[in-house]
Formats: structure tokens, sequence, C-alpha cells
């Protein structure tokens, strides 16, 4: 399953930096018969999905869970999410019990606007939940729905991240775009929301919203890679907000539904030509920070 390539790849690369290990915020596990209609979606090319798009870690969760391990990846949510009402709490225990015998994943909710999501996210943070899933693409849904005013309330007071798909791309949905998350921001303004995939393809509109919250982070997830670029190209005249947000950048993959190596999403980190401490921090630092996982070890 895993390129004997990549392998001493990430491996050079975490020696170079002085790193203990990658830490992945953005990675899919989910109950086996849930996954496999995800993977049935991108084998269709599905219209919130527009193109063809092959799994290149298609496998058991055995093998998927051994080459994240392989890789050295030290710290990997099991990102979930409904599409329908009546499907977050189900999902919910299955993350529960996951992360109960897989102590390297973190514990990972979700929830949906219906009347129950303050019941079941409240009962998601007792149970140990340190980091929620949202796809407002997925659900169709808009993220200042009403009945989601209790659950942005409660993660607002908990400081829990929610890695966040609002971004109009890979197709934009009815609910997509910088705005609608804008509205939430407005009243929720120190909720700590991780946009995924840097909010592509509106990258300059996400970057605004991140001056103006610090408490929004972005995930790197398939952003610069080549399969992302010849659709939805990041523009180079916003490099220099990268370096400027640095503490606020985390790696993402969006393992295992991708259509290239596992390397090509780091490789294309150190293509930008940011600087090794912008790596470091990127790929290790400002998760550990987040996540509250043993700090990066002294540099020489």
């Amino acid at each position: 399953m895993i390129d004997n390539d990549d392998s001493i790849y990430l491996s050079a690369f975490r020696t170079r930096l002085g790193l203990p290990g990658i830490i992945d915020v953005h990675t899919h596990f989910m109950p086996d018969q849930v996954l496999r209609k995800v993977w049935a979606y991108f084998d269709a090319a599905g219209p919130l999905v527009g193109r063809s798009w092959p799994i290149t870690y298609r496998a058991d969760e055995q093998v998927r869970l051994k080459t994240l391990r392989d890789l050295g990846i030290r710290t990997f949510p099991a990102l979930v999410y409904p599409h329908k009402p009546a499907m977050a709490a189900w999902l919910n225990e299955w993350t529960a019990e996951f992360a109960g015998h897989v102590p390297d994943c973190l514990h990972t909710a979700t929830f949906f606007p219906e009347p129950q999501a303050a019941g079941y996210v409240e009962e998601a943070l007792a149970r140990g939940a340190r980091i929620f899933k949202a796809h407002v693409q997925v659900g169709g849904y808009h993220p200042g729905d009403p009945l989601l005013n209790p659950v942005w309330e409660l993660l607002e007071d908990a400081q829990i991240p929610i890695v966040i798909h609002c971004g109009s791309g890979p197709a934009p949905g009815a609910h997509t775009g910088p705005e609608p998350i804008a509205g939430v921001l407005r009243r929720f303004p120190r909720l700590p929301l991780i946009i995924a995939h840097m909010g592509t393809p509106e990258y300059s509109e996400f970057l605004d919203l991140a001056e103006e919250y610090p408490g929004l982070r972005l995930d790197t997830t398939m952003v610069w890679t080549d399969f992302l670029e010849a659709h939805s190209p990041f523009p180079t005249s916003e490099y220099g907000r990268l370096r400027a947000l640095a503490d606020r950048i985390l790696f993402g993959s969006d393992f295992p539904n991708i259509p290239y190596s596992y390397s090509h999403s780091i490789q294309v980190l150190e293509r930008l030509d940011l600087g090794d401490d912008w790596l470091r921090l990127v790929c290790y630092q400002n998760a550990a920070r987040l996540f509250g996982i043993e700090q990066l070890r002294a540099q020489a």
C-alpha cells in the first residue's frame, strides 16, 4: 500500500526539520458502509466532485492505519460528516469507539442542523471529542441556520476546533463561499474554525477572514497539488500572507481520498519555498499546540 519512495522522502523530510512526526488535521475514517458510499460517489464523479477522482489509498481500515503510521503521521482525526438529519449522533458513536481503540486518532465528532444537535454535541464534548467536522457543501445547509446557534455557542465556549468545508471547491454548493461563514463569525467571533482546503477557490477572501478573526485557522488540504492547481490555482500574490499567518496554517491531506501519492502533499509545501521554520509550524508545531500534543523536540 505504501510506496517506498514516499516513505524515504517523508523520513528524510522529518529528519531534516527535526520533527518527531507529522500531524495531519484532515484525514477520513468512517464506518465501512459510509466510506464505501463516499468512494462510489468519487468513482462516479458526482456533481460535488465534478471530475475524475481516483482514490489512491482505497484499502481496508487496518491497512490505511498502517499506511499513515509507516509514513510517520503522528496524529490524525477521523473526519466524518452527515449528509442528512438523524445521522450525526450515530456517526459520533462510531468515532468515539474508533478513538477508543486507535490512540493516535483525535477523538472526532460532527453535527447537522437539527433540533437535537446541541444535545449530541454536548454529549460528544463530555466524552472527550477534540475536533469536529462540518461539511457545508455535502450537507447542503447554511452554516447560519438557527438550529446551529447552540452548537456554535458550545464549541466557542469549549474552544474545540471545527474543520469546516465551506469554500466553493471543487464544485459550489447552495451555501458555500466566504459570506455565509463570515455571518457566523460575526455572531461567534471566537469560534475556532479550521477552514478546509484554505477555502478553495476563495483563497483571498478566507485569508481576509483569518486576518480579521484571530481564532480562525486554515488547512492546506490538496492546495498547491498539481491536481488542484490545474483548476483552482492559489494566487502567488498571496504568498506574503502565508508567511504572516504561519502560526495559523495546519497541514491536511484528505487521506485516503486523494488522487496522488501522500508525499506530494508535503512536496508542494516545500515547493512554496517559505522556509523550514514555516514548514515546522505547518506540519507539526501549530497542531501540537492546538491539540496539546507533546511539543517539537529541541533543535540542535
